[in-house]
């Protein structure tokens, strides 16, 4: 029994040990329970009785000797394998520069428009985009027939089949917040209220079914026309430079009376005429007008006591003309391209 013990001991040193299939070989043989030492184990019991104890010791030692050999081995292979993985990159190609992203357009101009109102001491205020529809039309002014509410084509989320003013819909612009905040707050008001509106149109490159709306709304005593006309000249020439030309023209809105539209010579075309101005030279910026007494009153507020104006504009108008972009689409389509335009801006 020795001299089987003595020879494995021999094999086990002689046995070369490289790669994981000699790795594997090696194991099946000596340190497997089926292996040559498991046999000998077995055959312990044959051994005389006062033998047994040292062959035993000695088939322990060479089972540790087998046992140890294979974890060296093992876990020096396993760091070979680890290393070759390590190498198989290409350490020739070109680093990927890690980018940082751009504040959106439409971001930025929001903020611009907040910053100019905010020197005329206008605060800002938020509602919510699903609403009520007398909080949408009917609070200012709009009737259940009032041919106005054809001029905005809306997404009714649902009727409620008796009082259309409990009908919910997706808000058509932010008008809904300065009802709010009539109703919530006593004069003096001088607030703006950004935010996203939605209406049934097709996509264009001057329109799409949701977009970005800022209105403004300031009420108090004796106030008149002429500070509406001061604040938006104001704010035009602030936003697209002091030689930029304001025309105002008669309109109609439910909720304001008198009402007037705010046009720029188009910054794209520099009047000379294109498919954003519709060759007119002229690009609307805005509606405005004096609160209808009507939308005061509904809001319990004294309109004997008290006047107000209120406007609003779309953030994708202004964007367009002060960067001079042709399509509206632009903002929504997430072409990186067109985005890193306004890197460090």
């Amino acid at each position: 029994m020795q001299d089987k013990i003595n020879n494995i001991h021999q094999q086990i040193a002689d046995f070369q040990l490289s790669t994981k299939e000699q790795l594997e070989a090696f194991r099946i043989a000596y340190v497997g329970r089926k292996g040559v030492i498991g046999d000998l184990f077995d055959e312990l019991k044959n051994v005389a009785q006062e033998e047994r104890r040292a062959v035993g010791q000695a088939l322990n030692t060479l089972k540790d000797a087998a046992q140890t050999k294979f974890n060296e081995f093992q876990a020096l292979i396993e760091a070979s394998s680890e290393k070759s993985v390590a190498i198989e990159f290409d350490l020739t190609l070109p680093n990927v520069p890690f980018e940082n992203g751009s504040i959106h357009p439409l971001t930025l101009v929001r903020a611009r428009i907040i910053e100019i109102f905010a020197k005329m001491g206008f605060n800002v205020s938020d509602g919510p985009e699903i609403e009520s529809d007398f909080y949408n039309f009917t609070a200012l002014n709009f009737a259940e027939n009032h041919p106005a509410r054809e001029m905005q084509d809306t997404f009714f989320i649902e009727k409620k089949g008796g009082n259309v003013a409990d009908d919910i819909l997706l808000r058509t612009h932010t008008s809904n917040v300065q009802i709010r905040l009539m109703q919530n707050q006593k004069p003096p008001l001088r607030s703006i209220m950004p935010g996203r509106v939605y209406r049934n149109e097709a996509i264009s490159a001057r329109a799409h079914c949701l977009f970005h709306q800022v209105e403004g709304l300031y009420i108090d005593k004796n106030v008149g026309f002429k500070d509406l006309k001061d604040t938006l000249y104001y704010f035009a020439k602030e936003m697209f430079g002091q030689d930029t030309k304001v025309r105002y023209r008669p309109s109609y809105f439910p909720f304001t009376e008198p009402s007037a539209e705010i046009d720029i010579t188009c910054l794209i075309c520099k009047g000379k005429g294109c498919n954003v101005c519709k060759y007119s030279g002229w690009v609307e910026i805005a509606g405005s007008g004096m609160v209808d007494p009507n939308v005061l009153e509904q809001c319990g507020i004294d309109s004997q006591e008290y006047t107000g104006f209120a406007f609003g504009m779309g953030i994708e108008r202004i964007t367009m003309l002060k960067y001079q972009i042709k399509d509206l689409r632009l903002f929504t389509e997430n072409d990186v391209r067109f985005l890193r335009q306004f890197e460090g801006l």
